[in-house]
């Protein structure tokens, strides 16, 4: 794609372009501020309506989303959103609604949450939920913290959490934030946590083990269930990270496997697009023994009318202002209601096939460290490749080339130049058999003409950059 002009460039003298009125004489900004600080005048660029639409949307197809293609992104669950939802959460009664809305004014959106609150712990065998996180780290930090006060309140001196080295790195940022160490448990040679180790580290010091099913690695915790028992023996707490709850809905429940507080990313797994910094939604729910430690308030039903309870004593206090982002909850409400507990299996059905698909036909390509069957997502190795000379990183930029975006790199840390990929539900057969094809065409490349894929990507409008320098040398320069 050509380079696009700034509007500054296509700026012609007399074109036409919008006129601002002169400031009335008690303009407040002039009687406030002082006169150097004043602009004498505002020189926009003289562009007419149809060259300024043509310049944002060229500029707005620079970026990639899951609307232009395919987005593999392992962990991160980059799957197409029904525009439907959308169209939902634009209504104007709900956009409108302030959030200070009296409570007698607002009996829709109560009952929303309500309802949403419902249909999570059906979907998680948890007990109840507050949806005042912003997302799934600031679900785990109050999870924690809820965990927290409540071994406090029963004066247990409990300070470590335990963290698997394939967790997800939010872990352990979030129980440092929440006060308490970390200990990272080694997986086996399945990939998975075993009883036997995890035992090693149990003590009166540990207060949680954060555990994610499936893993990073996209594999069911097979013996999740003495997992819990030996925890809860040791009188510590199981907290469920649900990012990866895409695989798994519909079929397995956290709250039966044993553990006692869970974090869902609505904008991972019921659909709110996400990148680029939001919108997101991390509700955690909790077994009914935490639940006097939520945050406050909790929406509830009297049989009458939905109201927001303020009276829980021991309540960990605000996460948030007001009630969470409720056009996020508003989408995900949509989305369960439009698909329903059969749409939901056949959501976990699809990814569960899709990704076990893709990864029997890579396998040819990569070196696969796990071979068991996957859930919704698998991780690969490019030890092979770099052993001819070409780096995970390189693989990654070159597909790029090809109109498509790479998968998770590097990532997690306890596989050698990994790749993660998540198909998704969302993704066709012929998707697939194309990323495919993608990836034999570069291991081609490999043997023949290398220098194509280590100096990838060719046809970005950004092309390789010096990411070292660019991590060193925080200076923005501007022409």
């Amino acid at each position: 794609m050509k380079d696009i002009p700034l509007l500054r460039e296509i700026s012609r003298e007399g074109r036409p372009t919008i006129n601002l009125p002169e400031p009335e004489k008690d303009y407040l900004p002039k009687k406030l501020l002082p006169e150097d600080l004043l602009r004498k005048d505002l020189p926009l660029p003289q562009v007419s309506e149809v060259e300024v639409v043509r310049h944002f949307t060229n500029l707005s197809i620079k970026n990639y989303g899951v609307d232009f293609g395919f987005y593999p992104l392992g962990s991160c669950t980059m799957k197409y959103n029904p525009k439907i939802n959308e169209d939902i959460a634009q209504n104007p009664y709900f956009t409108d609604l302030h959030p200070y809305t009296p409570e007698s004014l607002s009996q829709g959106a109560l009952e929303i949450i309500y309802k949403l609150s419902t249909f999570l712990s059906c979907i998680t065998g948890m007990d109840r939920f507050t949806f005042q996180p912003s997302a799934g780290a600031h679900g785990e930090l109050t999870a924690l913290l809820i965990i927290k006060k409540y071994l406090q309140d029963k004066g247990e001196d409990r300070d470590t959490v335990l963290v698997p080295d394939s967790a997800h790195g939010t872990n352990p940022a979030s129980a440092s934030m929440a006060g308490f160490k970390i200990i990272e448990v080694p997986s086996d040679e399945r990939g998975l946590v075993s009883p036997k180790t995890l035992s090693k580290y149990l003590n009166e010091k540990i207060a949680v083990l954060m555990l994610t099913n499936p893993n990073t690695l996209g594999l069911f915790e097979r013996d999740i269930l003495e997992i819990a028992k030996i925890v809860h023996e040791e009188g510590a707490l199981l907290y469920y990270d649900g990012a990866n709850l895409n695989g798994i809905m519909g079929y397995a429940r956290p709250g039966d496997m044993g553990f006692d507080a869970v974090h869902i990313n609505l904008h991972k797994t019921f659909s709110t697009p996400h990148g680029g910094g939001g919108p997101g939604a991390g509700p955690v729910g909790v077994k009914n023994f935490l639940s006097e430690y939520l945050p406050k308030p909790t929406v509830e039903f009297d049989g009458e009318k939905y109201y927001l309870n303020y009276n829980i004593p021991k309540s960990i206090g605000r996460v948030r202002s007001f009630y969470g982002n409720f056009l996020v909850l508003l989408k995900a409400y949509a989305y369960i209601r439009l698909l329903g507990t059969e749409g939901l299996k056949r959501v976990t059905e699809m990814a569960v096939l899709n990704a076990n698909y893709l990864k029997e036909k890579l396998k040819e390509i990569l070196y696969l460290p796990y071979p068991s069957i996957c859930k919704h997502e698998f991780v690969l190795s490019g030890k092979y490749q770099k052993e001819k000379g070409v780096k995970t990183l390189d693989i990654a930029k070159r597909i790029l080339d090809f109109g498509m975006h790479s998968p998770t790199i590097y990532f997690p840390l306890i596989v050698e130049e990994a790749l993660m990929i998540e198909p998704t539900e969302t993704e066709n057969k012929e998707t697939l058999d194309q990323f495919y094809e993608i990836m034999r065409t570069i291991d081609q490349e490999i043997q023949k003409d290398i220098e194509k894929v280590k100096t990838a990507p060719h046809t970005t409008p950004v092309k390789r950059l010096d990411e070292a320098y660019a991590a060193k040398t925080l200076k923005v320069t501007w022409k």
